[in-house]
């Protein structure tokens, strides 16, 4: 997730200021002049956006000066919720792909289609 500042839009770059994750050191003319520590601000948000954090609780995990100050109970938190989400959905997949292969005369007649349905109807919180 290695990227450069001119890789990101603008109006990212502002709407992530407005959210008080990253401040600007200045303008040069018409354009936003960065502290080079803003790129890993930003990998931490996209890593943090696909785990799933939102903005807010990203917000908290750095520091008004750009620092980060991550809550370990936080991460663990989410790593136990995301462990979760992939046994549910393995599950979801194991079942898909038994009812696939399924025997029975229809696939509403398999006992294990009964219980992927059940799975995906908690998946669906």
């Amino acid at each position: 997730m290695v990227f450069s500042l001119s890789e990101i839009l603008p109006s990212t770059l502002r709407f992530y200021e407005k959210k008080g994750l990253i401040k600007p050191l200045g303008r040069n003319g018409l354009r936003r002049q960065y502290h080079q520590n803003v790129l890993k601000t930003l990998q931490l948000i996209a890593l943090g956006q696909t785990a799933g954090f939102t903005l807010e609780q990203m917000r908290t995990m750095l520091t008004p000066q750009g620092h980060v100050a991550l809550n370990r109970d936080t991460l663990l938190q989410r790593g136990a919720e995301i462990d979760e989400t992939i046994t549910r959905l393995q599950q979801l997949s194991q079942g898909l792909k038994h009812v696939a292969r399924c025997t029975a005369q229809t696939q509403t007649e398999c006992d294990e289609f009964q219980k992927v349905v059940a799975r995906g109807r908690r998946l669906i919180r």
